[in-house]
């Protein structure tokens, strides 16, 4: 029987990548986002490729609803063996600006949809004695940004990981974040610094990357047991 991974945030970026790294290790792929059109088209892609995909679309800021989420992954794949998380809300907050109803709401991304994941899942993994929990993340979550303040959520998503790791990581489950300080080809916002470079307009210093070779990252950090936490640039 085919492993299976599922893609939580499986957007034109990085999402798509792990998607496609993971399908040519032989792993069936669950591509869940909000919009079905893009997730249809793109799992037509790793079909013709001789992959196996299933799309289910779904608002991950409900986490009322990771339930019944996790009920039509089962439905497809049964219980993953690993699940991807990609998904966090716009963090690019100026520090002064912040409210505790917008820092609410950047941790029901940031980390209660996916704390609801990880109950819905990780008990399966142990019990098989392996599986992985990844996700991937801004660099934010490392160092304080007084223009991304909306960091501190991921913060707290890089917090939990550590712990988790640390609790599974004898039990044969790997648990890692890879947090990345460069704007990711084939994104919105790569293509917005993209636009204000060519007009002109100031833009903050920061490399670009590959979705491809941060893809190769997550699934090195997987399947060598590797630390919990993984930045790029190294």
């Amino acid at each position: 029987m085919s492993k299976s991974i599922v893609v939580f945030g499986a957007g034109p970026g990085l999402g798509r990548a792990v998607a496609r790294r993971y399908a040519q290790s032989g792993y069936d792929v669950v591509l869940v986002a909000r919009s079905r059109p893009p997730l249809e088209s793109f799992a037509q892609e790793l079909t013709a490729a001789g992959a196996t995909a299933h799309v289910v679309t779904a608002d991950l800021a409900d986490t009322d609803a990771i339930p019944a989420l996790a009920a039509q992954i089962r439905a497809v794949v049964g219980d993953p063996d690993a699940f991807y998380y990609g998904a966090a809300a716009n963090g690019f907050i100026p520090v002064l600006d912040l409210t505790p109803q917008r820092v609410q709401d950047l941790m029901t991304l940031g980390v209660y949809s996916l704390l609801a994941l990880v109950r819905e899942f990780l008990p399966h993994m142990i019990e098989q004695g392996s599986g992985a929990i990844l996700s991937a993340q801004g660099a934010s979550a490392l160092q304080g940004n007084p223009h991304i303040a909306g960091g501190l959520a991921l913060a707290a998503q890089r917090n939990y990981l550590q712990a988790l790791h640390a609790e599974v990581a004898e039990k044969g489950v790997y648990v890692g974040g890879l947090f990345i300080g460069a704007a990711i080809e084939n994104t919105p916002f790569h293509a917005r610094m993209e636009a204000a470079k060519a007009a002109g307009e100031p833009v903050p210093p920061m490399p670009t990357a590959d979705p491809n070779l941060l893809a190769d990252l997550l699934w090195d950090m997987h399947n060598t047991n590797g630390d919990a936490v993984g930045q790029y640039p190294a």
